[in-house]
């Protein structure tokens, strides 16, 4: 794969990831084909700072969990009211981290 192309990836994406992911990412891209590339370069990656500000305006009813592909958490919270609302504070601060892990889980599929 083309170094260029992919420094261009990472670039552009890094944000979506945990920093100590990107290294393995960039070195796993580099070393795919170039029909893999296609899909990943098209890849809808959820943002982390989207995640908390829906968090912070919508996490009681589990919109949050929603967003990032976690249906039953998503259900848990809305049926409990977030919690009581203590899940629904607790998640302000586990929520990018959960929208990363997703992310990281998405392009996993292409590059292993």
């Amino acid at each position: 794969m083309d170094v260029q192309k992919v420094d261009m990836f990472i670039m552009s994406n890094a944000k979506f990831f945990e920093s100590h992911q990107v290294n393995v990412i960039r070195e796993r891209l580099i070393s795919i084909d170039d029909a893999k590339w296609r899909y990943i370069s098209t890849l809808q990656l959820k943002d982390p700072t989207t995640s908390l500000i829906v968090s912070i305006l919508a996490g009681g009813i589990g919109i949050d969990r929603f967003l990032i592909g976690d249906t039953g958490l998503g259900i848990g919270k809305l049926l409990t009211c977030g919690g009581f609302g203590f899940w629904a504070i607790i998640d302000w601060f586990l929520i990018q981290k959960a929208t990363k892990e997703k992310n990281m889980q998405k392009i996993q599929q292409f590059l292993y």
